[in-house]
């Protein structure tokens, strides 16, 4: 298996990256501070959330966050909240909240000490079935813009955890015929629970100054 997403990942990377509908389109964080109102409920003023069971979008990619909006008013992905929230929404919105959202700052988090080592251990070196997720999100969890792969740094653990079960449920978000909609379906499915929370609680406590 790990040879078989390992040769994905290499192709992802000559991809490039753009919303849901394929078009490129660049954002306006201006514009997008004032779209950004209605999200602070949920995700903070600048994008941190205070309630842990919803994502930080600060720092994150402008082509990632557009592109999932638009997976939320597709129906792509589900939730019954967000279709409300997205229902007006362009695609030139989408990428102004984006624009937003990528100049604000990730506030820095902590890992719980006990899970670090086997955190690390997965995130950075993986196994004989599982890539490491280093490869895709970098050692820093800086992500991959140029392949749509997010941001992951400082994410709460609460958040990452239920993502990665859901993942490991089969949950795909974006085209099913899609390898970057796949890509964490086939890597999170061999995941124990203990695995995942050591994961989540790792990554919330990673900074993009880290290399």
């Amino acid at each position: 298996m790990k040879a078989q997403v390992l040769l994905a990942l290499g192709a992802l990377m000559m991809t490039g990256a753009a919303n849901a509908s394929g078009q490129t389109l660049t954002g306006d964080a201006e514009a997008g501070a004032t779209k950004a109102a209605v999200c602070a409920a949920c995700h903070g003023v600048d994008g941190n959330a205070i309630d842990p069971q919803y994502p930080n979008l600060a720092g994150q990619h402008e082509s990632y966050t557009a592109r999932h909006l638009g997976f939320f008013k597709s129906g792509q992905r589900e939730n019954a909240v967000m279709t409300g929230f997205v229902a007006t929404l362009n695609e030139q919105d989408m990428a102004d909240l984006g624009a937003y959202f990528a100049t604000q700052t990730a506030k820095p988090q902590l890992a719980d000490e006990a899970f670090v080592a086997q955190g690390q251990a997965l995130y950075r070196g993986g196994r004989a079935d599982l890539p490491a997720c280093a490869a895709c999100h970098g050692m820093a969890g800086q992500g991959n813009p140029g392949s749509v792969y997010p941001a992951i740094a400082n994410q709460h653990a609460q958040y990452t955890a239920d993502m990665l079960r859901r993942f490991r449920d089969g949950a795909v978000y974006g085209d099913k015929d899609d390898a970057h909609a796949n890509i964490m379906a086939q890597v999170a499915k061999g995941l124990t629970d203990q695995e995942i929370e050591a994961l989540a609680s790792y990554i919330q406590g990673l900074s993009p100054a880290q290399r």
